[in-house]
């Protein structure tokens, strides 16, 4: 047992950084949002569900004005100019940090001229739009440090501190919420006071090592990046928020909770998405880059089929999860996990479409595509929540991701006739079969809800299936996994 450990030592201090880097990149990112999940069921027992809907509301507001206060700086601009700026990137970084500051000041001077009238918009208190700010500030700062961490392999702090601020987040707004009377605000501050004490240090880290506040290179180089790209940041995130809040507003604060519950249980999937795109768009780029697009389906169908096979778990087990997550008030949540829990297929899939935007620059095809989507998600929402109540939120979102995805299939095959002499990197009869195929066993176990012994006896089905194929999916989850060893080396 002891050799084996240490053999297992010495092969892991014989992989290169960037191998080691990313695994503890991504054990980070499961354990951060492992930690957020294993939460839930405390603050939907702690919080009523008019309570967790409005705080839930208030996360989709914070999700909007954030793009609008920071421009995503931290975003996909600001890791290309640590790269392209390597030999400065340190006066790169904090000059961002100060780019940022100044918008999150302005702002805020905003906010105070016209505060009465902010409030009644967002249907939020002072006590709360403050602390909104401050959290988009910390989590600037955090962002715009994890990415140094990033670009240089250094991992240890980062996993550190992304682990220690899991945890102390929820034990924090546990300890705020028993003790408050407004439970919501105190959720709210207990993330805010967190973020401060945990972020703030990286700040003063980046300006102390770049000595640089304002470069007018490089504040006019990434506010030319960026603001193009607004619409597209922006419309992403009305396509993940613009439920709620309408929702809340067209139906009532209740069931905005109820949907918020749904939508957080289906997202634990994207944990899955997160993990194999880490592996698989480096691939992508590499593949596009060599015009060696062949082999993109090789890889590109057992990935669709895995996330279809989670997520296809994720519906069967359902009632079961949504029970283990919050009390009986919460029991209609079960009708909203399989369309949205369909979207994170579409989620998942549209990026093998859009790297060849991303690799060639069509910046313009990803804003048609996102800023569609969203502006449809809106029309929807009013149409039909107001018809069909909020359930209809989570078809709603699904049909938006659906067509999300066929407007980046459609570019990418533009793109393909041109750049690859009419190459396909993918069969459409063959997409066409697994995700059909998803969607109708999706549906059909949703028909089985009120049938508990049609539903059990699938799960069995189900589960002596990953029995009797569990070689040949463990041999092809190794293989996924394997293209990252092959792309750092």
């Amino acid at each position: 047992m002891v050799s084996t450990i240490k053999k297992f030592i010495a092969k892991y201090r014989g992989l290169p950084v960037p191998v080691r880097a990313s695994f503890w990149f991504l054990i980070s990112a499961f354990l951060q949002r492992g930690i957020s999940v294993i939460s839930t069921p405390i603050f939907t027992r702690l919080l009523s569900t008019a309570e967790y809907g409005q705080y839930n509301v208030f996360n989709s507001w914070l999700g909007l004005v954030m793009v609008f206060v920071t421009l995503q700086l931290y975003s996909g601009v600001f890791t290309q100019g640590m790269v392209k700026f390597e030999d400065r990137k340190y006066q790169y970084a904090s000059s961002l940090q100060g780019l940022c500051l100044t918008l999150v000041v302005f702002w805020t001077i905003v906010y105070f001229i016209f505060r009465n009238k902010w409030n009644a918009l967002f249907g939020l208190t002072t006590v709360q739009m403050l602390a909104m700010i401050l959290m988009i500030w910390t989590s600037s700062v955090f962002s715009f440090w994890s990415v140094e961490q990033r670009v240089d392999f250094h991992y240890h702090k980062l996993v550190l501190v992304s682990i220690i601020t899991s945890i102390l987040k929820p034990v924090v707004g546990v300890v705020f919420v028993v003790l408050a009377k407004d439970k919501v605000t105190a959720r709210i501050l207990g993330l805010a006071l967190v973020e401060l004490a945990a972020y703030t240090w990286m700040f003063f880290s980046q300006m102390r090592r770049g000595r640089m506040f304002y470069d007018k290179h490089f504040w006019k180089h990434a506010l030319m990046f960026n603001l193009p790209l607004i619409p597209h940041y922006l419309s992403m995130t009305v396509l993940n928020s613009s439920d709620r809040i309408m929702i809340k507003n067209m139906v009532g604060v209740e069931e905005a909770g109820i949907y918020s519950l749904a939508y957080s249980i289906s997202q634990i999937m994207a944990l899955f998405n997160t993990a194999l795109l880490q592996t698989i768009e480096p691939w992508l780029y590499k593949k596009i880059k060599s015009k060696d697009i062949k082999d993109i389906e090789k890889v590109a169908y057992p990935a669709f089929l895995l996330i279809a096979g989670v997520n296809i778990l994720l519906i069967v087990f359902a009632p079961e999860v949504v029970s283990i997550f919050a009390p009986a008030t919460y029991h209609n949540a079960i009708w909203i996990v399989p369309p949205v829990a369909m979207s994170v297929y579409f989620m998942f899939s549209y990026t093998f479409f859009a790297v060849f935007e991303f690799y060639y620059e069509k910046t313009k095809y990803v804003a048609i595509a996102t800023v569609s989507g969203a502006m449809l998600n809106i029309v929807l929402n009013y149409i039909f929540i107001g018809k069909f109540g909020y359930y209809a939120a989570g078809y709603t979102t699904l049909i938006c991701y659906i067509v999300f995805s066929l407007y980046h299939y459609y570019f990418m095959r533009k793109i393909c006739k041109k750049e690859f002499l009419g190459e396909m990197p993918y069969k459409t009869s063959i997409l066409l079969a697994i995700t059909v195929a998803f969607m109708i066993g999706a549906f059909s176990i949703l028909l089985l809800y009120k049938n508990c012994v049609g539903r059990y006896l699938l799960i069995v089905v189900l589960v002596l299936l990953m029995i009797v194929f569990r070689v040949k999916i463990i041999r092809q989850i190794t293989g996924l996994l394997s293209l990252k060893k092959q792309r750092d080396y």
